[in-house]
């Protein structure tokens, strides 16, 4: 059985989810503590993290930012400009789970046709990284906020530009009520894959680049439907990684990011 189903003595939230064992990882993810991270530092002009004219987040380097470089602890390396992703997870027919993703406007001036998460930077107006995950994903495929319940947030990942991105773990209780709705500006198409293929080596493979003097893995995810394939990679990938490990309690079957990054958990 999955990790998630272990909770079983726990008490299951009465918050609109009405699946037993999604509300059991409901309750398991709202217990989840991310590590803490040395990094908060102010803002600076140098080196503007990438982003495309849209405000959407795509690189192809994803480090954890309790495992970035040294170096990033100055004052002047560390921008404050932040984003986050949805991860909408929902059950499929078997009781498996699956997490949302879209591939980007081929008119888009950047990382055209690349796969990624809800998600884009911050507005001035948005509370906190939840509130940015929600409408960006209501902006980019039409999901009502109403329809999932926020469960926690993971730790900040880090952009090859420094764009400090936090990834915010939802539940979609009832996948039959959401009604896609992309915007054709942003989002081409959208489709699942399992969470869980995350964990695993098969359809993998890696490439190691050297950021800030520290060597890092960038994980490539091919993934085929019955009639498409898809390819993760990057930021995308390395997140996705992380939240399959904080769901399932377990790390991946490979390494996630650097000899030097101990995983949190056992």
């Amino acid at each position: 059985m999955r990790a998630f189903v272990r909770l079983a003595a726990m008490a299951t939230n009465p918050n609109k989810i009405k699946s037993h064992r999604l509300a059991l990882l409901a309750n398991q993810l709202r217990l989840y503590k991310a590590p803490p991270t040395p990094l908060d530092a102010p803002a600076s002009d140098e080196d503007a993290p990438v982003v495309d004219a849209r405000g959407k987040v795509f690189s192809p380097m994803a480090v954890a930012e309790s495992s970035a470089p040294p170096t990033l602890a100055r004052p002047d390396r560390f921008h404050s400009k932040t984003a986050a992703v949805l991860i909408c997870l929902f059950e499929d027919s078997k009781g498996d789970l699956r997490v949302i993703l879209t591939k980007r406007s081929s008119n888009l001036s950047s990382h055209s046709g690349e796969v990624s998460l809800p998600g884009g930077k911050t507005d001035e107006g948005d509370r906190d990284e939840k509130e940015t995950a929600l409408r960006e994903a209501k902006e980019e495929i039409g999901l009502e906020p109403s329809l999932v319940s926020v469960v926690t947030t993971l730790e900040p990942f880090l952009s090859k530009h420094l764009l400090r991105v936090t990834p915010v773990i939802a539940i979609l209780d009832d996948r039959d009520a959401f009604k896609p709705v992309l915007n054709p500006s942003e989002v081409e198409e959208i489709f699942d894959a399992p969470l869980e293929m995350f964990l695993n080596d098969e359809n993998k493979r890696s490439e190691e680049r050297n950021w800030m003097g520290v060597k890092y893995l960038v994980h490539f995810f091919d993934y085929k439907t019955e009639d498409k394939r898809f390819m993760i990679w990057g930021l995308t990938a390395g997140i996705l990684i992380r939240a399959a490990s904080v769901v399932y309690q377990r790390p991946p079957s490979f390494m996630e990011q650097s000899p030097e990054y101990k995983t949190p958990y056992p």
